[in-house]
């Protein structure tokens, strides 16, 4: 399903953990990492999406969450012309998304990423709320920021000890981020070290 204006429509998830560390997966069979994201069908609303997404992608349903906040429209990034599928028709130049803010509200042994046939992700980690921002693929790094800012003080409030806002990501050293990594031989949310 593609607008008028050749966006797709999506959603996007922001998962937080109890101390305000937020869920950060690497795409299967590549090296991109990023949040659970993906296109609505055309018979749901954003919320019914992204409760799809979240299961599909991460096995998490809706009793393993707390919806906390979410963008209240649409945010949009464009594709890199070396994405864009000149011959598809409607073309999609991008994607206009909403966002969720959700908080894990089960034992993350209930994170699954293979779920599915087909796996989104092969990996998982949780990293500092900032840190999606400077590690995201370039040309969805506003799309980034503009979600993360949208819902960081709903985070703040609700994250146990975490500096969420005043901090922001020109203050993210890389060296001190990826805190806790999940190995794709252990998909089952299992600690790996």
């Amino acid at each position: 399903m593609i607008d008028p204006d050749g966006y797709r429509p999506n959603v996007g998830i922001i998962l937080m953990n109890p101390d305000g560390r937020v869920f950060w997966a690497r795409r299967s069979r590549r090296d991109g990492w990023q949040f659970p994201q993906g296109g609505m069908r055309s018979d749901e609303t954003p919320l019914e999406a992204m409760f799809r997404e979240l299961e599909e992608e991460t096995g998490l349903r809706a009793e393993h969450v707390e919806v906390l906040a979410a963008t209240p429209g649409w945010l949009r990034y464009r594709l890199p012309r070396r994405f864009v599928r000149t011959s598809q028709r409607p073309l999609c130049i991008g994607q206009k998304q909403v966002w969720f803010l959700l908080r894990l509200v089960a034992d993350e042994s209930n994170v699954c990423l293979d779920h599915t046939e087909r796996p989104e992700f092969d990996r998982w980690q949780w990293v500092d709320f900032w840190y999606p921002f400077e590690h995201v693929v370039d040309f969805k790094r506003d799309v980034y920021l503009r979600a993360l800012n949208h819902v960081a003080a709903t985070a703040q409030a609700v994250a146990a000890g975490a500096s969420i806002l005043g901090f922001g990501p020109k203050h993210t050293p890389a060296s001190r981020v990826p805190m806790v990594r999940r190995d794709d031989q252990r998909r089952r949310g299992q600690q790996t070290g």
